[in-house]
C-alpha cells in the first residue's frame, strides 16, 4: 500500500480536462443577460461588509512552524474587510451554509497569482461547516451538470444517482443534508472553517475561526423566537450598534497524510489546533447605500494569497481556473476592469472609529 506524504498534492490523471469541463458548464449557466452580470453564483445574499482588525498572536513566537507569511511577526496588526453571506438561500430562517470572507490589507510579499503578484491583500474564505461536499474536479462536473439540468442549488440527482442505493453518494449526501439543516442564531456566534487545505510554509493546514464567548447575545427565549428572512443582517446591526465582537483564528496541521488527505476535502481533519491570531470587530454601521453597493462589488478568492499560504488540493485548483475565467467574463460584459481593493479605498467607505487603533 502506498502511503501519502505530508504537505504534498497528488493531481489525478485527466484533472485538467475535468476542470475545463467545469469551466464550460459555469460559463453556460452564467446569466449574461442581466446587467450588470451577476457577480456571485454562490454566497449571493450578502448580509453586509464590516471592518475589523487582525492581530498576530504572541504565542506564535513559541512555535517556529507558525511564524510564516502573515503570522511571522507576533503582535503585528492588520486592517481587514469581512463579508458575511448565505451560500444560496434568500430567507435567513432556512437552513444553509453561512460564509465569512476576510480580506486582509497591507500584506507584504509576493502573491500566488501572476497577474496580482504585487497586490497587498490576503483573502481567507471560511464557512460554518468543517468539510466540503465535493471530493474532486471530476465530481464537480456531475454537481454542476445537475445544477444546470435542474436550475437549482439543491441538486438531489448529484447524491442519488439512479435506482441502485449502492451507487449513491451517501457520504456527500449526509454532508449536503447537514448544510440544509444548519441555522445559526447570530453570525457572530458561529464557528467557521476553511474546509479546504492551504500551505503554511512547508506544512499543510486548515483554518478555523472560533467566536469569543462574549459574542453571545440575547436571552434563551428570544433566541428561539420567530425569525425574519433578514434576521442575520438585523442581528449584525443590533449587535454592532453598541458593542463589538471577536474571533480567534486557529490552524490545524496535517499530521497524517492518509487519514487527513489534501485531495479530499470531504474528510474532516482530527489534529490539534494552534492559535495564530485574534480578529476584533468594533461597533460600527455598515448599511449606507454607498457601503451596500461597495460590498456587493467586492471580489474574494482563496487565490488572493501569499505564496506561503497557497491553496492546496483539487477543489482549490478548480476554483483558481474557474474564478479567474468567470471574473474575466463578468468584467468584460460589465465594462469593468478588476483591480484589487486598497486599504485607502476601504477606509474611504468604512471609516475608522475615532477610538479604534
Amino acid at each position: 500500500m502506498t502511503h501519502l506524504e505530508l504537505g504534498q498534492e497528488y493531481i489525478p490523471p485527466n484533472e485538467a480536462e475535468a476542470i475545463a469541463t467545469v469551466l464550460q458548464i459555469n460559463e453556460r449557466i452564467l446569466n449574461k443577460t442581466e446587467k450588470p452580470v451577476v457577480k456571485r453564483g454562490e454566497h449571493s445574499k450578502g448580509h453586509g461588509c464590516i471592518r475589523g482588525r487582525l492581530v498576530v498572536d504572541a504565542g506564535v513566537a513559541d512555535n517556529p512552524k507558525l511564524q510564516v507569511g502573515l503570522f511571522k511577526d507576533p503582535g503585528e496588526a492588520f486592517s481587514v474587510c469581512i463579508r458575511y453571506s448565505n451560500f444560496s438561500v434568500k430567507d435567513d430562517a432556512r437552513g444553509d451554509l453561512r460564509g465569512m470572507a476576510i480580506k486582509v490589507f497591507d500584506v507584504p510579499g509576493e502573491k500566488v497569482l501572476e497577474a496580482e503578484k504585487d497586490e497587498h491583500t490576503q483573502d481567507f474564505l471560511l464557512v460554518d461547516y468543517p468539510v466540503f461536499v465535493v471530493r474532486n474536479a471530476k465530481d464537480y462536473i456531475d454537481l454542476f451538470l445537475e445544477i444546470e439540468r435542474t436550475k437549482s442549488r439543491s441538486p438531489v440527482g448529484f447524491f442519488i444517482t439512479g435506482f441502485n442505493p449502492f451507487r449513491w453518494r451517501w457520504h456527500e449526501l449526509l454532508i449536503g443534508l447537514a448544510y440544509r439543516l444548519k441555522t445559526v442564531p447570530s453570525l457572530f456566534e458561529a464557528q467557521y472553517w476553511s474546509m479546504t487545505p492551504y500551505r503554511l510554509g512547508a506544512e499543510a493546514v486548515k483554518l478555523t475561526l472560533i467566536p469569543a464567548p462574549e459574542n453571545r447575545r440575547g436571552s434563551f427565549w428570544r433566541r428561539l423566537g420567530p425569525r425574519s428572512k433578514d434576521y442575520l443582517r438585523e442581528g449584525m446591526r443590533d449587535h454592532l450598534g453598541d458593542r463589538g465582537a471577536a474571533f480567534d483564528l486557529w490552524v490545524q496541521f496535517q499530521t497524517d497524510a492518509d487519514k487527513m488527505p489534501i485531495e479530499d476535502p470531504t474528510i474532516r481533519w482530527t489534529s490539534p489546533f494552534h492559535k495564530v491570531a485574534t480578529l476584533t470587530i468594533p461597533p460600527q454601521t455598515f448599511e449606507s447605500p454607498e457601503q451596500v453597493e461597495f460590498c456587493e462589488n467586492l471580489s474574494f478568492t482563496p487565490w488572493h494569497s501569499l505564496v506561503a499560504h497557497q491553496p492546496l488540493g483539487g477543489i482549490n485548483r478548480t476554483r483558481k481556473i474557474v474564478y479567474e475565467q468567470i471574473s474575466r467574463i463578468r468584467n468584460q460584459l460589465n465594462g469593468a476592469e478588476h483591480q484589487e481593493l486598497s486599504l485607502a479605498e476601504f477606509d474611504s467607505i468604512y471609516p475608522l472609529n475615532s477610538d479604534q487603533p
